[in-house]
């Protein structure tokens, strides 16, 4: 299955979801309180939706989605976003990646490796994305295979019966923070796949005051500590079992 979560998406919908439609697979748009016309444009193809009559948040249609996910017996779910800010095309890649039955996490990375339709992402998003990746893989250092090169990219899949054992409660941007050390903490096993960096439109906003870079930093930061704080015993168990003695 693919899940596309949209907010306020008229502009770009009836451009991205032909593109994901080619690949035949289960769709399911999740309109998060649009107030123009998302849901509309998106009845009109042939996908599951579902409508929040008012926008819950990021991390919580994610919640949604993994739920939907289990009860409609997918194994996976591909998640991307509805902004022409992930690319279709790599689809295939994901699903690749899925064959190969050894991970619970394809996590898309826009720095991995450089594409040549890449853009200059904005400042403030990178430098954000750049330093809380860096804070987890220090805080996470044993639990995956490799260090992550970009915590924050939506382009996903995720195994549905790894999710299960999650217990999120996210609800916002800072959604990213809290799964990633969960993530740790059940051992589920993660790997980066390259996608292209595509910024179309880097006066978008985040809404719920968090245009400001540092309240943004500061609130992602708050989520990560706490997690960390809350799965403390099972990563300390990680560490002493996964991590060489020095």
């Amino acid at each position: 299955m693919i899940a596309i979560p949209a907010h306020n998406e008229e502009k770009y919908i009836d451009r991205v979801l032909p593109r994901v439609l080619q690949y035949e697979l289960p769709v399911l748009v999740v309109d998060d309180g649009s107030t123009d016309s998302t849901a509309a444009r998106a009845s009109a193809w042939p996908v599951e939706l579902v409508r929040n009559p008012k926008n819950a948040g990021y991390g919580r249609v994610m919640q949604d989605i993994f739920a939907w996910s289990t009860m409609r017996g997918f194994d996976w779910v591909i998640t991307m976003d509805c902004d022409e800010q992930h690319e279709p095309a790599f689809i295939p890649e994901f699903i690749r990646a899925i064959e190969c039955d050894d991970v619970d996490i394809v996590s898309g990375s826009r720095y991995l490796r450089h594409h040549e339709n890449d853009t200059v992402a904005p400042a403030d998003r990178s430098e954000i994305n750049r330093a809380l990746t860096l804070e987890i893989n220090e805080h996470l250092a044993c639990a995956f295979e490799a260090p992550l090169t970009d915590s924050f990219c939506g382009f996903k899949a995720y195994r549905s019966t790894a999710c299960d054992a999650l217990r999120l409660d996210a609800n916002g941007y800072e959604f990213p923070m809290q799964f990633w050390v969960q993530a740790a903490a059940n051992r589920l096993r993660v790997r980066e796949i390259a996608v292209p960096k595509i910024y179309l439109d880097p006066n978008r906003t985040f809404g719920n005051g968090l245009d400001d870079p540092q309240r943004r930093l500061s609130i992602y930061r708050d989520t990560l500590r706490h997690e960390l704080e809350r799965c403390h015993g099972r990563l300390a168990h990680l560490r002493r079992s996964m991590c060489p003695r020095v």
